[in-house]
C-alpha cells in the first residue's frame, strides 16, 4: 500500500492509503468522537458525531468512513464540526430516556455512588464498597454516622414503601472495614510525588478531603488546624452518642497514612501570618469552616448563661462544659439546636427546652433527632421567638418569648412567623443556648470577602482573589452546610488545585446527565419490603451517657437492606460514549425537547435486556450480529419516529445464540443493551 501524508490539527501525520481519517488520527493519540463505529465492522457513518473540517472542502466529513487523502489538512475541532456534533449529541440526547446514575448520587453533594456501594455490600463485599465510596469520600464512616442522607429523600423506593438505609449501609460497611488492621484494609493508589507543596488550613470535612485527594495526586501536603486534634466539626460540633470520636480518629489517621502531614494547635492568621503561611507552599486551600454562632438579637444576650450552640458543643468535647444549671432554654430549630438540647440532657438538665419561631413541620432538623429528642424528655415551643433574656446580677433568670404566627411563605419557601401583638411567655431559665446559625471568622485571611463577611471563592475554579489560593465549604459562599457539601467541595477542588500544580488551572466542570421521569405507576409491580429499622436504645437509658443511640445494622441487616436497591443508574454509565461525548461539548438538548419514542423494556430469553428509551438506532448492534457473529438475528422494525431495533423474526429457538454470543450488548455505545447474569 502507498503512504500518504497528511495534517490532523496541525499535527503531521502519515498514513496508508485506504485508510480513514478516524484511524489515521487514534494512531498519533488524536481522539474523534464516535458512535456508530466499531473496528470489527465496516465503516458505517451513522451517527454524525465524527464529523470534522477538511482545508478546501465545503462538506463535513465521516472520519470514521472518509479515506484520508494525500496532503488534506484536516480540523477535528474547528467551529463547523463542533457545532454538527453538538447538534447531532443534542438530538440524540433529546430522545434519550434513562438515567445515567440513579437519583440518590445525583442527590448526594459529594457525587457518591450510593448504587454502587449498596449493591457491593448487598453481595456482602465491603472491602469493594469502601473502594467505591472513597473515589469521593475519604471518612465514610463519619459521615455514615451523621450525614442527614440527601440521598435519601431522591430514593426512587420511596415511590414504592420507603427509601433505602443508605446513612446506615455506609456506616455499617465502613465501620467493618476500620475493625480490621490498617494491612488488611483496602488501600488507595498514591500518585507519583510531583514536588508541588500544598497547604491546607482546617482539619475538619473539606480540609481533611482536600488534604487526602491532593495527596493521593502525589503532592506534598500539609494540614494544619487550630485546635488540639483533626476532626474540625466532626470532632468538636458533633455530640459523642451521634458520632463517637475513636471512628473519627480512625478516620484522620487514615488520611495521615496516605502522606498527610498534620499539624494541630496553630492558628494561621494569629500563630503564623497568612502571608508567611502562603510562602511557604505552591498552593493553599482554605477550609476554616464556620465556627462563630450567629447571635440572638435580642436585649439581654450579653448576660452570664447565654452561650452559642458551637461554643457549649465544643466545651463538651473538650471536657469542660460550660454550666447550663437545671432548665436550660435552646433557640433555633436545625440539627445544632438538636445536639444542644440532648447534650444538655445528658449533662443532667432536668428541663430543656427548644424555642422555634415556626412550627415542627417547618424544622430543618432531621425528623428522627426530633423525635428522639422528644423520647428524652426535651420540650418543644414551637411559633415563639425569644424576645428579651432577663438576668439577675448579671446573670441570665427568664426568657420572654414572643407568640409567632405563620404568614405568607418567606425566600427559602417556607411560611414566614410574624408576632402575634402583645402575645408573650415567659420561662425560667439557668442557661440559653443559641443554635440559630453558623458564621465565618475570616479574621487575619488577607482575602475578599463577601457582603456577608464569607470567603468569596470562584464558583468552578474554588480560586479566591489570591493568585494560588483556594477556599471551601462553609468558610465561602453560601456559608455553613452539611459536612458531605463540604466534602463535595473539596473533592472537586482537589482536582482543580492539581490543575494549578501542572501548569494548566481547569474549571471543574458542571457534568450533564440524563435523567429518567419515574413515578408510582412505573414500580407499582414492584414487591413491597419493609425497611430495616435498628432498634434504638431505650431513652431512660440513653438520656444518661453519651454511648450511640443505635448499635446500627449487623452484616445479615446491611446485606437484607441493600438488597431492597432498584438499580435506577446505568448499569453502563462508566463505559456509555453517549455520555461521555455529551459532557466533553456543552450540550442543550431540551432545545429539543419533545415527544419521545416508546420506552419499551424486553429481555432476550433471560440473557440480554433491551432498553429501547436508551437505544439511539447507531445500528452498531444490528451489524454486529450480522458481520462478526454471522447470525443477522436483529433488524430495524417499523418505520420513521417509532422505528426500533428488535429480532427480526420472535422465533426463540433461533436467538438461543444470544445466550453464548452476547457481543450485541459487549459493542452498545449506549448501554441500551444490558447482559444479564453475566
Amino acid at each position: 500500500m502507498s503512504e500518504i501524508k497528511l495534517t490532523i490539527n496541525g499535527i503531521s501525520c502519515t498514513g496508508e492509503k485506504g485508510e480513514t481519517i478516524l484511524e489515521v488520527a487514534r494512531r498519533y493519540g488524536i481522539e474523534i468522537p464516535t458512535l456508530c463505529h466499531d473496528d470489527s465492522v465496516r465503516h458505517y457513518g451513522a451517527c454524525s458525531v465524527c464529523v470534522v473540517e477538511c482545508e478546501g472542502s465545503p462538506k463535513l466529513l465521516r472520519a470514521c468512513s472518509t479515506e484520508a487523502a494525500d496532503g488534506a489538512v484536516i480540523n477535528t475541532e474547528g467551529p463547523r464540526a463542533v457545532q454538527a456534533r453538538k447538534i447531532a449529541l443534542e438530538l440524540l440526547m433529546s430522545d434519550h430516556d434513562g438515567d445515567c446514575c440513579g437519583p440518590c448520587r445525583l442527590a448526594c453533594p459529594a457525587g457518591t455512588d450510593c448504587q454502587a456501594y449498596v449493591k457491593q455490600v448487598a453481595l456482602g463485599n465491603t472491602r469493594e464498597a469502601v473502594r467505591i465510596v472513597k473515589q469521593r469520600l475519604p471518612m465514610p464512616a463519619c459521615i455514615g454516622y451523621v450525614c442527614p442522607h440527601p440521598c435519601e429523600k431522591d430514593c426512587r423506593r420511596n415511590l414504592v414503601e420507603e427509601p433505602i438505609s443508605i446513612a446506615l449501609i455506609k456506616r455499617f460497611m465502613a465501620t467493618e472495614q476500620l475493625k480490621l488492621e490498617p494491612g488488611e484494609r483496602w488501600q488507595p493508589e498514591i500518585a507519583p510525588r510531583t514536588g508541588k507543596t500544598v497547604g491546607v488550613i482546617g482539619g475538619g470535612p473539606g480540609g481533611l478531603t482536600a488534604a487526602y485527594y491532593l495527596a493521593l495526586k502525589g503532592h506534598d501536603v500539609t494540614l494544619t488546624d487550630a485546635m488540639p486534634q483533626m476532626g474540625g466539626m466532626l470532632r468538636y460540633g458533633i455530640p459523642q452518642y451521634r458520632l463517637p470520636k475513636d471512628v473519627v480518629d480512625a478516620e484522620v489517621a487514615e488520611i495521615a497514612a496516605v502522606g498527610v502531614k498534620m499539624e494541630n494547635n496553630v492558628k494561621v492568621g494569629q500563630d503564623i501570618s497568612f502571608a508567611d503561611y502562603r510562602a511557604r507552599y505552591d498552593a493553599v486551600v482554605i477550609a476554616i469552616g464556620a465556627w462563630k454562632s450567629t447571635p440572638l438579637g435580642c436585649p439581654g444576650e450579653e448576660l452570664t448563661g447565654v452561650y452559642g450552640g458551637i461554643d457549649f458543643l465544643r466545651s463538651v468535647t473538650l471536657h469542660d462544659p460550660l454550666p447550663i444549671g437545671k432548665n436550660v432554654a435552646v433557640v433555633g430549630g436545625g440539627n445544632t439546636a438538636m445536639d444542644a438540647c440532648r447534650t444538655a440532657v445528658r449533662l443532667g438538665a432536668e428541663n430543656v427546652y427548644v424555642i422555634y419561631r415556626r412550627t415542627e413541620k417547618e424544622m430543618p432538623a432531621n425528623a428522627e433527632e426530633i423525635e428522639e429528642a422528644k423520647e428524652e424528655g426535651v420540650t418543644f415551643k414551637f411559633l415563639t421567638n425569644p424576645a428579651e433574656l432577663i438576668g439577675a446580677d448579671g446573670t441570665v433568670r427568664q426568657i420572654r418569648l414572643q407568640v409567632m404566627e405563620l404568614g405568607e411563605p418567606d425566600a427559602s419557601g417556607r411560611r414566614a412567623p410574624v408576632p402575634v401583638p402583645g402575645k408573650f411567655e415567659v420561662l425560667d431559665v439557668d442557661a440559653v443556648i443559641a443554635a440559630i446559625g453558623q458564621k465565618v471568622d475570616p479574621v487575619g485571611f488577607d482575602v475578599a470577602l463577601n457582603r456577608r463577611g464569607i470567603i468569596e471563592a470562584d464558583t468552578a475554579t474554588y480560586l479566591t482573589n489570591q493568585e494560588g489560593v483556594f477556599a471551601v465549604g462553609d468558610a465561602t459562599n453560601k456559608g455553613a452546610d452539611i459536612a458531605i457539601a463540604a466534602v463535595g467541595e473539596a473533592n472537586r477542588a482537589a482536582d482543580v488545585v492539581d490543575s494549578y500544580l501542572r501548569g494548566a488551572l481547569t474549571p471543574c466542570p458542571t457534568p450533564f446527565y440524563s435523567r429518567r421521569n419515574v413515578t408510582a405507576t412505573d414500580l407499582a409491580d414492584r414487591e413491597k419490603q419493609p425497611r430495616v429499622v435498628p432498634v434504638n436504645r431505650p431513652a431512660a437509658e440513653r438520656r444518661n451517657d453519651f454511648e450511640p443511640v443505635t448499635a446500627g445494622f449487623d452484616r445479615e441487616s446491611a446485606m437484607r437492606e441493600a438488597k431492597r436497591c432498584l438499580e435506577c443508574g446505568c448499569h453502563d454509565y462508566e463505559e456509555c460514549s453517549l455520555i461521555r461525548h455529551a459532557n466533553r461539548y456543552e450540550i442543550h438538548p431540551e432545545r429539543f425537547a419533545g415527544e419521545k419514542r416508546h420506552k419499551e423494556l424486553e429481555t432476550r430469553l433471560a440473557v440480554i435486556e433491551r432498553d429501547q428509551g436508551k437505544c439511539i438506532l447507531c445500528n452498531l448492534c444490528v451489524r454486529v450480529c450480522d458481520e462478526v457473529a454471522g447470525e443477522g438475528l436483529l433488524g430495524l422494525v417499523g418505520r420513521g419516529f417509532g422505528t426500533v431495533i428488535k429480532p427480526e423474526f420472535r422465533d426463540s429457538e433461533r436467538i438461543r445464540v444470544c445466550a453464548s454470543c452476547r457481543k450485541c450488548a459487549e459493542a452498545c455505545p449506549t448501554g441500551a443493551l444490558k447482559i444479564l447474569n453475566p
